[in-house]
């Protein structure tokens, strides 16, 4: 960072004690981001993983459902007997989707002329040709179905035998929980949402809902595919709302007694989230498991998929009763993570590229896992290799604005959107600006 620009910002993250950060700089657990020259928000997810695509209420008996991941539409199909099978959203002949065809036996027949296609994905009947005339088949995917989800597994089908889902998701099974299922289509890229969930400092956007709450950030930790943030929690002002009483099975006030005495434990657990709440050494008064679904090409749109497990309180039914309070809850802290990402998204979007300055170490390291897990596509590398020439390009060159800054604010003023590399970072802005002023002047 810019030395004239430290004094900006505090010392640590906001919830960060000065011990705790001390410990992270003697340790030399310092921000791990993302690669120089590497926009996150490029990075495609890795298919090598099971992706749910569908919720099992979803898909029928007897019924085919078009779903997508990233680019590749897909076509999941439930037989009257027999388990979910996926094929490549189209038919070979002319394209249309399977989806809208029907399902009979074990196969899916096309909509048009009749073609069928099989679980391995081959086509098994064209009822005007004879059998030994049969074109090639369409594309098939790996797919399982587990605690009320379809997931398919869109990368390599040879390593999907041997990639797992936890056994269990959430406390999906447990009847000492009971688990609500939600989910949106989110208009942003899929790390947008893993920084939402990791970083807890953002409470201060719920204060409407949750009261004002000061987050304690008690620790970090790094492993090969997983990151994990700890933090407790004070009400300093307001009134809990009915939906936080539930899941913690009491009313709190603000009184110190209730300061910091749950743990709230958040992973990412390449490419799915986890959260839980528990005090000591009971068990979790909530359990989450959420995974993003890429649902377009360049990924940045995802389909969010949740499952919450709430603790049952000790008085059977109240937890069923008090149900739709909760649901209700939960919908508006959802709504208003999504009209933030989303507007985070958009500002991606006008400013061609990712200039967020993140001070806080656990989304560094956050963002350094989801850069190195997933991959840049080639037609998104030259564009981020084009950004990161343009940063050494511009850190050589004098501070004073020449004629091609100019036309650069030109064109930003008139389309919204340059077409020249924008380099990254606080100072990028700063010259912007006095690009534009410089042209009002002209």
């Amino acid at each position: 960072m810019d030395q004239s620009l430290q004094s900006e910002f505090p010392a640590q993250p906001a919830g960060m004690s000065q011990e705790m950060a001390t410990e992270l700089s003697e340790t030399g657990d310092k921000p791990e981001g993302v690669m120089p020259g590497v926009d996150l928000r490029r990075v495609h997810c890795d298919p090598n993983f099971w992706y749910p695509v569908a919720w099992s209420r979803e898909l029928k008996p007897g019924k085919t459902i078009g779903v997508r991941y990233a680019e590749h539409p897909i076509a999941l199909i439930r037989p009257e007997k027999g388990e979910v099978f996926a094929l490549e959203d189209r038919c070979a002949h002319r394209q249309v989707p399977l989806s809208k065809g029907r399902v009979c036996g074990q196969s899916v027949q096309c909509c048009y002329h009749g073609w069928a296609y099989g679980r391995s994905g081959r086509c098994i009947d064209v009822p005007y040709l004879g059998k030994g005339k049969l074109p090639n088949g369409v594309r098939t995917y790996p797919v399982l179905e587990q605690d009320g989800l379809i997931f398919v597994f869109p990368g390599d089908p040879e390593k999907a035998a041997t990639t797992h889902l936890p056994a269990v998701l959430a406390r999906v099974d447990d009847p000492g929980y009971k688990t609500r299922r939600f989910g949106r289509v989110v208009n942003c890229h899929y790390s947008f949402m893993h920084e939402n969930l990791m970083d807890m400092n953002h409470q201060f956007m719920h204060m409407k809902q949750m009261g004002q709450m000061r987050p304690r950030f008690l620790g970090q930790k790094r492993e090969p595919g997983m990151v994990e943030a700890r933090y407790s929690f004070a009400r300093t002002s307001g009134k809990q709302p009915l939906g936080e009483a539930l899941i913690f099975g009491e009313r709190r006030d603000t009184s110190s007694k209730y300061a910091d005495r749950d743990v709230m434990t958040i992973r990412t657990v390449y490419p799915y989230q986890t959260l839980h709440i528990q005090t000591g050494d009971a068990e979790p008064v909530m359990d989450l498991w959420i995974a993003y679904t890429p649902q377009d090409g360049e990924q940045l749109t995802n389909r969010t998929f949740g499952l919450l497990s709430v603790k049952k309180p000790g008085i059977p039914g109240l937890l069923d009763l008090a149900w739709p309070f909760l649901v209700a809850f939960t919908e508006r802290i959802f709504a208003e993570d999504r009209e933030i990402v989303e507007l985070e998204q958009q500002a991606w979007r006008d400013l061609g590229g990712d200039h967020n300055l993140e001070v806080f170490p656990v989304i560094n390291l956050l963002r350094g896992l989801l850069a190195e897990s997933g991959f840049v596509p080639e037609d998104e590398a030259g564009k981020t290799e084009t950004q990161s020439e343009a940063v050494v390009a511009t850190e050589n060159q004098p501070q004073a604005v020449d004629e091609s800054a100019k036309v650069t604010a030109a064109a930003d003023d008139s389309s919204g959107r340059s077409s020249a590399p924008v380099k990254t970072g606080r100072t990028a802005r700063r010259k912007r600006k006095a690009a534009v002023a410089a042209e009002q002047k002209v």
